[in-house]
């Protein structure tokens, strides 16, 4: 659901796709690769190489729409925002990972 909504969001013509803010564009790309990241890890099982395939691959895709989308531009330094923030992603994954079976752990006492 979430690579679906993000996708549509990526491909709507520039003045009605959705702004976070103030937020610059490659900001926003690697926001949302993070938190595709995230997702991916804790909605699936697979590897962290196979989430990493997946979204670049997915990144690769979105740039290539865009170049076919009136009013959109397929941009390199996107995909490399995308690949830091799916980076961004793993390092934190580990880390929420921790915080949230804390919480369980709590919660079942």
């Amino acid at each position: 659901m979430a690579l679906l909504v993000s996708y549509a969001a990526a491909v709507l013509p520039q003045d009605a796709a959705p702004k976070l803010g103030s937020l610059s564009d490659k900001s926003t790309h690697f926001i949302a690769f993070a938190v595709l990241t995230l997702l991916f890890r804790f909605s699936y099982r697979l590897t962290w190489f196979r989430t990493l395939l997946i979204l670049c691959i997915y990144a690769g895709f979105i740039e290539v729409s865009q170049f076919f989308t009136p009013d959109r531009c397929a941009e390199v330094l996107d995909i490399v925002a995308d690949i830091i923030g799916i980076g961004i992603g793993f390092l934190f994954y580990p880390y929420i990972k921790r915080l949230l079976m804390g919480y369980i752990e709590h919660a079942n006492r």
